[in-house]
């Protein structure tokens, strides 16, 4: 099998990685958000993650999105191909895509009573439109988005519920994914909104995600 294979890139992937290899992502993580590339957010899930990271991989997928740094020293991380399709469906209960996830072309949802969140403000974006086909009863359907991602849901039709997104950004940022949302609502709701600061965040009075976001995206 071609994970078995040494030598490979997933071989490479799957190396343990040493303190050293862990304090040399942070500083370049550190060193991004300096630069404006990451958000106060951001920067504090990334530590999270490399300070804990077991492998080459784990390690190279934090800094896959930033300019190559010589300070990294790690192998390549194998590009995740994206689904062609990908189903969700909740009765009661909830599901969420959060992280570094790969979005795929297209997201079929059929939402009864429970919620669903598609988080993107650390997903991988290999296309520039997304398909999401709802189904909407009386649950909830949430996209967590950023500067740069459009949503339209024209092609939405409202029984009874709500449609409501939020792009508070304005329109003069580039654009990376358009996501097109298509269905019904019948009772209940589909929102497209930026993340929302933790209460530390507000009691600090930290800048919003979004508003470090566009401003980078503006240099």
């Amino acid at each position: 099998m071609a994970d078995e294979i040494p030598g490979t890139e997933i071989a490479r992937n799957d190396l343990r990685a040493s303190h050293q290899d862990r304090d040399r992502i942070v500083e370049v993580l550190r060193v991004a958000a300096g630069d404006g590339r990451l958000t106060a957010e951001e920067l504090d899930q990334r530590l999270e993650v490399a300070l804990t990271a077991r492998t080459y991989g784990e390690l190279a997928t934090l800094v896959s999105d930033l300019p190559a740094s010589p300070e990294a020293g790690l192998p390549p991380v194998a590009p995740v191909a994206p689904k062609e399709l990908v189903r969700i469906e909740t009765r009661s209960g909830s599901a969420r895509r959060e992280g570094r996830w790969t979005v795929p072309a297209r997201v079929e949802v059929k939402v009864t009573s429970g919620t669903v969140t598609l988080d993107f403000t650390r997903a991988i974006i290999t296309a520039p439109v997304l398909h999401i086909d709802a189904e909407v009863g009386s649950g909830n359907l949430t996209l967590i988005t950023k500067p740069g991602i459009v949503v339209d849901t024209d092609d939405v039709s409202v029984r009874s519920g709500d449609v409501k997104v939020r792009a508070p950004w304005g329109h003069d940022v580039h654009e990376v994914l358009r996501v097109m949302v298509a269905g019904r609502v019948s009772s209940g709701n589909i929102k497209a909104r930026p993340p929302r600061r933790s209460f530390w965040e507000w009691l600090l009075r930290r800048p919003r995600p979004y508003e470090l976001s566009a401003r980078g995206m503006d240099v």
